[in-house]
Parts: C-alpha cells; structure tokens; sequence
C-alpha cells in the first residue's frame, strides 16, 4: 500500500493518511501542481502556510537552504513535524521527498480521526485514503518561525514554548 501511495504522490495526486493526531491530506511538498491541487481539493486560503512532513532531520537539512542553529536545537528537542506515527513516517520514507500534511477536511469543518470521515469529505478527489485506524485528535502541532531573532510562534499546539 505504501509504494502505491508514493506512486501517487509522485503522479501529483492526493493521499490521505493517519498522524499522530488527525488524518492528513498529502501531496508531494516541493511539486507545485500537487501543492495547488491539495489547496483547492481543501478550500484552504493560498496565503495559509502549509506544514513540511518530514522522515528525519537529514531529510530537512537536504531541502531547507538555510538551517540556522536555533532550528537545529528545537528540531533535535521538538522534530520538524516528524510525525511519531509509523504509517505516516513510513510514507515519507516511500516517498523519499518531503510531504504536505494539513489536516484531512475542508477548510473549516473538524478534522476527520478515521479513514471514513476522510471518504465522507472528499470522495473521488484524494486518490487513495491509506487506513490506519482511529487517532487520537486532540490540539495541532505548535509551529515555530525560527528564520527570525527571537523566534516566534506561528501557531499555538501541543507544546508550548
């Protein structure tokens, strides 16, 4: 299932998976036209900066240009949106790229915990809904903007700064 869902992801098509909280919708993170169609999929404001998934803190020091120390110190305390879930770590791993992992649901309604509710909200338009039972849910990751001097939280979750 894992190699099918990669192949997907590589054709730009739209995969939904479980996380350590909620199911994601994912698309290849550094292909364009699956970024854009996981937006419009999703009817999320294109302003709205979308979370990086990532397998391994090797895998952001191969795409992110700049890494500054303060990244590296809250990557090896907090990780880089390194899911603890093994279905969606191993995904990444299929995939060997970077993967865009918002919650799976239509802006504004409440992000789905099974692989039902991921059918319910968007049928036909997510290619494959990889099925690895119930979440837990609970509060989103925390997001912090470590490209300034002091960082700055982007988005309040799970673990306060």
């Amino acid at each position: 299932m894992l190699a099918e869902a990669a192949t997907l992801l590589r054709a730009d098509d739209l995969v939904a998976f479980p996380t350590e909280t909620f199911y994601g919708l994912g698309a290849a993170a550094l292909a364009p036209a699956a970024v854009r169609r996981l937006v419009e999929v999703k009817g999320r404001p294109e302003h709205k900066p979308l979370l990086v998934l990532i397998d391994s803190i090797a895998m952001a020091e191969r795409v992110v240009a700049d890494l500054p120390p303060r990244a590296r110190e809250l990557m090896a305390r907090l990780g880089v949106r390194l899911s603890a879930h093994p279905l969606a770590r191993a995904l990444v791993s299929a995939l060997g790229e970077p993967i865009t992992a918002p919650s799976a649901n239509p802006s504004g309604l409440a992000p789905p915990t099974t692989a039902a509710e991921v059918a319910a909200y968007f049928g036909d338009r997510v290619a494959l809904v990889l099925d690895g039972g119930a979440t837990p849910g609970g509060e989103p990751s925390t997001v912090v903007d470590v490209t300034r001097d002091p960082p700055r939280v982007v988005r309040a979750g799970a673990v306060r700064i």
